[in-house]
């Protein structure tokens, strides 16, 4: 407040969030999305750094992305490695930096403040002139450059979430109902309908979000997140770091995973240790393999290497790109990538890798082809009151394009 007693408003930030060469790690989750539109916590990455620095938020993206996720340069401007999680000596750092100054990790650029001209030239590949760079402490920088990643910090994510969001906020009442342990680890947000059910915040938070639904019968414990007008199904089993985004509908048992938005495990069959994209649907009795039975570290196709590489984890279950389907009694095995818009069903257990646009199972596969996804993508949004837009479009038919080469049944079906 001045001197004179009226406040003086600071201009929102802007932010830009940028994607490295990680963003490849990230593969599938990340091909139809910048890094920082991944969600772990009850927030996706962009939404914690723009509460966190009361900032509006655009991208450096790859370039297919752009249409939809644009960029806005101002004259001040705030970067953010896109892939970075934001912690309160973080977030503090940032806050404090002047024009014209980085924080690094291993000459790593994590955050920057440019002026316009400096932007600019750093878009252009041109030297940037004189950037003062301050290294930071390996403990107050993590980052999400795995899939698993998200479902490994997914616990502590919801933590720091629950306390941003709910901070000097009151919780609606927990219904006389509801058998909650720990009550005051537990919140719900205006307009959800809790219904008879046990909730157990003893081991972390449990929000839930507005307009969700946990219908009677579900068993949770925390940390949880139900995000906004998602829905719990009757006698669903829940257990802790996981994230139920938005316009969600889970049924049977999920432990540690993160469904990231309008997908539904609507039924029996268990889920863990997992990340679900959007636009998913599990059908009746899918099952995901999250331990060896050999008891030895899960191994994980990845995009950027080419490869199956050790994760060094003991459980690992599914990774499943944005638009994918599976038919009932659909099994996965341990350590399995789904990319987008495949069709898995069948019986027996399919491979451990499925290309983007695959249609089949464990008997084999033929391409999704582009026409028909288009088709069934329109359908399934549309009963959520959306539109497939254009620029969706697009980046739909430049993976189609991009993830050919993974598709090698197209390449043994050609002439010769």
């Amino acid at each position: 407040m001045s001197a004179k007693g009226f406040f003086i408003f600071s201009p929102m930030r802007n932010l830009i969030l940028f994607d490295t060469d990680e963003w490849r790690q990230l593969l599938p989750l990340t091909y139809t999305r910048p890094a920082a539109e991944l969600r772990c916590g009850i927030l996706r990455l962009r939404e914690k750094w723009t509460l966190h620095l009361d900032a509006k938020a655009s991208y450096v993206t790859q370039e297919y992305l752009t249409d939809k996720y644009p960029i806005h340069i101002a004259d001040d401007n705030y970067l953010v490695n896109g892939v970075v999680l934001p912690t309160d000596t973080l977030v503090r750092l940032v806050r404090q930096l002047d024009p014209g100054e980085a924080l690094l990790l291993n000459d790593e650029l994590i955050a920057a403040r440019l002026e316009r001209a400096q932007f600019d030239k750093l878009l252009n590949n041109d030297d940037i002139g004189d950037l003062r760079g301050y290294e930071l402490d390996p403990a107050d920088v993590t980052m999400i450059t795995k899939p698993w990643h998200l479902f490994e910090h997914n616990a502590e994510a919801i933590a720091a979430d629950f306390t941003l969001l709910t901070r000097n906020r009151q919780s609606a009442p927990i219904p006389e109902h509801v058998i909650a342990i720990c009550p005051e680890q537990i919140f719900i947000e205006p307009e959800a309908i809790v219904l008879p059910c046990h909730l157990n915040a003893t081991d972390g938070p449990i929000y839930i979000g507005k307009g969700a639904t946990i219908m009677e019968g579900a068993l949770i414990r925390g940390p949880f997140a139900l995000c906004t007008g998602s829905t719990v199904k009757m006698g669903t089993r829940i257990y802790g770091g996981t994230t139920i985004g938005p316009q969600c509908k889970v049924g049977g048992e999920i432990s540690a995973s993160v469904l990231l938005g309008y997908s539904n495990k609507s039924h029996d069959g268990y889920l863990g240790n997992s990340i679900i994209g959007e636009w998913c649907n599990l059908g009746a009795q899918t099952n995901v393999s999250n331990m060896k039975n050999t008891y030895k570290e899960v191994r994980l196709w990845n995009y950027g290497a080419g490869r199956f590489d050790s994760t060094g984890l003991q459980f690992c279950g599914l990774i499943m790109g944005d638009h994918t389907k599976t038919g009932i009694n659909t099994m996965f095995n341990t350590g399995t990538v789904v990319g987008v818009c495949a069709n898995i069903f069948g019986t027996g257990f399919p491979r451990n890798f499925i290309p983007s646009f695959s249609w089949g199972g464990a008997s084999g596969f033929k391409t999704f082809e582009f026409e028909q996804v288009i088709e069934t993508a329109t359908t399934v949004q549309s009963r959520r009151n959306r539109i497939m837009s254009p620029e969706e479009t697009i980046i739909l038919r430049h993976i189609y394009e991009e993830s050919a080469e993974y598709r090698t049944w197209e390449k043994s079906a050609k002439p010769s």
